[in-house]
């Protein structure tokens, strides 16, 4: 018999040292694995296997909503990136410059696309003059680059993948109401598929992406208090199309400047699944993006019948989720251990006292509750099983983000909070960019947004006792 694999190795608490604790859980996982270039990654099978999953639920979305992919090219000329001021000193200090190809200089420096703005207008200008080009409602599927100084797997990396969306309408009217239909696919796509509250809202002026009119949020908390900001969706307004010259010609033979919107989730999100529902004894992975939604576990796979058993069980479940059996010699306490740590949502143990008794034994990951389940009836009684774990982790979530939500209605107060009690702070505000820096400098915290569902915390702003218009939810953020 082959020696047989140490057990899984201990987890750093998330009470001791979170960072480590997510590194550790990414690391031990098998999630990723780090290389040579600094600041990049290797995702792993496992991990990208989630991020396939999370791709093709979005992607059939987008396309029921009429979406269709194209790919851009990988780099970007610099006088193309050039002619969207605001954009191109949004995001100057993160650019990577290729400057030769082969071994000649080029005449013109290439960006390596931190975002795809310049080149979708690029071609719009190209294949939009009439009214009847639109709109245009693109995707793709990518990765892009930006130069961080401070990295770390998933929440941020110099390169990493990500969905970006384009589109191009006639109207104001009509690029508002896509930017904001997609801001609610993206809030229900993390509640109802990944199992993770979060607040829908727009980004102030200071926090908006360079070069939009309005950028609209969700913002989710992770175990440690911190907000982690989960997608964006942009109102560019006519302001690209003027700055690229597209127009097209309407219904009454008038030339027209068309509106545009961009919007993108990235791996980002695997990293806020790890912080949303993890603990010390590894992942936990919401049912519906788990690569592997049960496993099978014989016990005392050695005995007559068990194997038999595991493998016809595996084979009729195999029918109504992503079933995974383990046959190696590894000890069932070494099994149970590692698949814990990979966090899927249900284990299910068969051995020769449950095959008598016609059941299995299902745990649930996420409150490790065990459960016996005859075994005429896993085809029903195990899918409900898994809808139970994400409803369990959606409400464990949802307390956890309401016990760490406070309210502050003066300086001091937000600074106390800030300094001694991580979560989000819902604090009244004056509209002054003024008062925003004064927060960040005071207390460390960045607004978050200024959530759809408005509050009246106190008449005047935290910071500077002004009548204030607004709430807005604050924090220290990833």
């Amino acid at each position: 018999m082959a020696q047989q694999k140490k057990m899984v190795e201990e987890i750093t608490s998330m009470e001791e040292d979170f960072a480590k604790w997510y590194t550790d859980v990414v690391k031990k996982a098998e999630l990723i694995e780090y290389t040579s270039v600094k600041g990049c990654m290797v995702i792993r099978p496992y991990g990208y296997a989630i991020w396939e999953n999370m791709q093709k639920e979005l992607d059939t979305r987008f396309k029921e909503l009429g979406h269709e992919n194209v790919c851009m090219p990988m780099f970007i000329p610099e006088s193309l990136l050039n002619k969207e001021k605001d954009h191109v000193e949004g995001f100057a200090p993160e650019v990577a410059w290729v400057t030769h190809g082969g071994n000649e200089p080029l005449e013109e420096r290439l960006c390596v696309r931190p975002t795809s703005e310049t080149l979708f207008c690029e071609h719009y200008k190209a294949i939009v003059q009439s009214y009847r080009d639109l709109p245009k409602l693109y995707n793709q599927w990518v990765s892009v680059v930006r130069w961080e100084k401070t990295t770390r797997p998933f929440l941020r990396s110099r390169e990493f993948l990500w969905q970006e969306g384009h589109t191009i309408h006639a109207t104001a009217e009509e690029a508002r109401e896509e930017t904001l239909r997609i801001l609610d696919l993206y809030a229900d796509f993390c509640e109802n598929f990944l199992a993770m509250p979060v607040v829908k809202g727009v980004k102030t002026e200071k926090e908006r992406f360079a070069g939009a009119e309005d950028t609209y949020t969700i913002e989710a908390l992770m175990h440690d208090g911190k907000a982690l900001q989960s997608g964006t969706s942009h109102y560019f307004g006519d302001g690209f199309a003027k700055a690229f010259g597209i127009q097209y010609t309407d219904k009454d033979n008038q030339l027209k400047t068309p509106y545009q919107t961009s919007w993108g989730v990235t791996t980002r999100l695997i990293g806020a699944i790890i912080m949303t529902h993890g603990d010390n004894n590894g992942l936990v992975l919401p049912p519906k993006v788990a690569p592997i939604q049960v496993v099978v576990v014989p016990v005392a796979a050695h005995k007559p019948g068990v194997i038999e058993a595991a493998r016809d069980l595996t084979q009729r479940l195999s029918k109504v989720c992503r079933v995974k059996i383990d046959e190696t010699d590894n000890s069932p306490g070494w099994k149970f251990a590692e698949y814990e740590m990979k966090g899927v949502p249900l284990r299910i143990e068969i051995g020769p006292k449950d095959i008598e008794k016609g059941t299995c034994v299902a745990v649930r990951r996420d409150n490790r509750e065990k459960s016996f389940i005859d075994l005429s009836e896993v085809e029903t009684a195990i899918p409900a099983l898994l809808d139970a774990v994400h409803q369990g982790l959606y409400d464990a979530a949802i307390e956890r983000r309401k016990v760490m939500t406070y309210e502050a209605k003066d300086l001091e107060e937000l600074k106390d909070i800030a300094d001694n009690k991580p979560g989000f702070i819902k604090a009244m505000w004056c509209g002054d960019r003024a008062c925003e820096d004064k927060l960040k400098e005071y207390a460390g915290v960045t607004s978050r947004c200024e959530p759809f569902e408005q509050e009246q915390i106190s008449d005047v702003c935290v910071c500077c006792g002004k009548p204030a218009k607004k709430m807005l939810y604050w924090g220290k953020a990833y």
